[in-house]
């Protein structure tokens, strides 16, 4: 091979790699056509449930989106639409526990109804205990306060004016007396009754077999006797517990203070038991979740 001269210029090769024309628009276009061909999907499905679905099944639709409550619930199963899933309407809701509008309504009523005769309660108690001269001076140990749950009167020890001797059950007889006062005014009322005891946070001796908690349910059932006694009947009372101190009657003041020791006699609002009724049912068939009860 000869020689090559150093003089010769050199060829220059120039390589030139040729891209594709569209690769500048990127992939936007298909997330643009994913989204026509979901809405297209969507609307032929909507033209199909519309085709298939019976009227009341669109009504069932139609009132599960609109303001009006309605649910789901199983029908055991089937070939339709709703495999067996039957949309229920504000109409059949009412006896399934679920509120509606009107049952929202007519709860307000009851709250109002129940307001007035609370109201009317309390001040009866305070007229009662002041014409008789014997529990005037106990006046002060009677707390009558409404509250969401209801009309709560409580029956509080006072400094050197116990409701119970010290560590018993036996109530004095003024006690009894006052308890007694009380019954006469609210069984002219038809709610529920709740009775529970409290005590302060005085501890028995280590490895005592009787504690606060005996106690505290010990007084609360001497309490539910003279409600019957006079004339509370006993399918009015709804509960009857012990707390012993977990419950202070003002929880940022002395633990040990005398009025921490007390009977707290609550009416409790028909609402409420209503609610309970219905949560029980929904437990006992597992039908609902319960989640309607917070709304």
């Amino acid at each position: 091979m000869p020689a090559t001269d150093p003089k010769t210029p050199q060829p220059i090769i120039k390589k030139i790699i040729k891209k594709g024309g569209h690769g500048h628009h990127g992939g936007a276009w298909k997330v643009a056509y994913a989204d026509f061909v979901t809405a297209m999907m969507a609307f032929f499905l909507l033209l199909w449930l519309l085709n298939v679905t019976t009227k009341e099944q669109k009504q069932g639709i139609s009132e599960y989106f609109s303001n009006s409550p309605a649910i789901v619930q199983n029908m055991g199963g089937g070939p339709g639409v709703f495999g067996g899933m039957a949309m229920l309407s504000q109409q059949q809701l009412q006896g399934t526990g679920v509120p509606t509008p009107k049952d929202k309504a007519a709860d307000e009523s009851q709250r109002k109804k129940e307001e007035e005769a609370f109201r009317k309660a309390e001040d009866e108690l305070k007229r009662a205990i002041e014409q008789v001269p014997e529990l005037q001076q106990l006046k002060d140990s009677l707390i009558i306060q409404r509250t969401p749950e209801g009309l709560r009167i409580q029956i509080v020890d006072q400094d050197r004016r116990e409701m119970f001797p010290l560590g018993s059950a036996q109530m004095y007889d003024y006690t009894r007396q006052l308890i007694a006062l009380v019954a006469q005014v609210i069984s002219q009322l038809p709610n529920k009754i709740a009775v529970s005891g409290h005590t302060d946070a005085t501890r028995y001796r280590a490895g005592a077999d009787y504690g606060n908690w005996e106690l505290s349910a010990d007084r609360a059932n001497a309490a539910r006797r003279v409600l019957e006694a006079t004339g509370i009947p006993e399918e009015r009372l709804h509960r009857v517990a012990g707390k012993a101190a977990s419950e202070p009657l003002t929880p940022e003041n002395d633990p040990y203070a005398a009025n921490n020791r007390r009977i707290s006699i609550l009416l409790i609002r028909e609402s409420l038991i209503q609610q309970e009724e219905a949560m029980n049912r929904q437990a006992a068939s597992g039908a609902y979740d319960g989640d309607w009860l917070t709304q």
